[in-house]
């Protein structure tokens, strides 16, 4: 995946009704508490072999596992066919920040860094915005 010129807000805009509310919602939410970094489109080929889009909020460095440099986004909002994603790309020395958030956000799913929902409604924003803050200040 890379970054892209293409406007978050356009690519917010051409989405269908049913999701469009909700990702405005989400990324006013996100923007906000992250006012202070980027905010660009990564679009091409995630690690599963799918297409994607995310908005990515924050930029961080990080060396793989062949000391290349990578570039990544801390935190990421997209929308995949049947539900809503969230990627939360911060850790602390016990490991993934969304999974000790987990039990606190809500008709869910979480992964090691990744939540899923079907609407705005199941995820309890409050957490949501509490689990960001914690990511923007760990990630800086």
């Amino acid at each position: 995946m890379e970054k892209t010129q293409r406007p978050p807000a356009e690519h917010i805009a051409s989405l269908p009704a049913d999701v469009r509310d909700d990702m405005e919602r989400l990324d006013e939410l996100i923007s906000s508490i992250m006012s202070d970094r980027s905010r660009v489109m990564w679009e091409g080929r995630f690690w599963g072999g799918s297409d994607q889009e995310i908005i990515g909020y924050g930029d961080y460095s990080y060396e793989t596992s062949n000391r290349d440099t990578a570039e990544w986004f801390v935190v990421g909002l997209a929308v995949q066919k049947n539900y809503i994603s969230i990627y939360v790309n911060a850790t602390t020395d016990d490991g993934y920040l969304t999974e000790k958030y987990a039990d606190k956000l809500g008709k869910v799913k979480v992964g090691k860094s990744s939540i899923s929902f079907n609407s705005i409604d199941d995820i309890h924003l409050d957490q949501l915005a509490n689990l960001i803050s914690d990511a923007n200040r760990l990630m800086t």
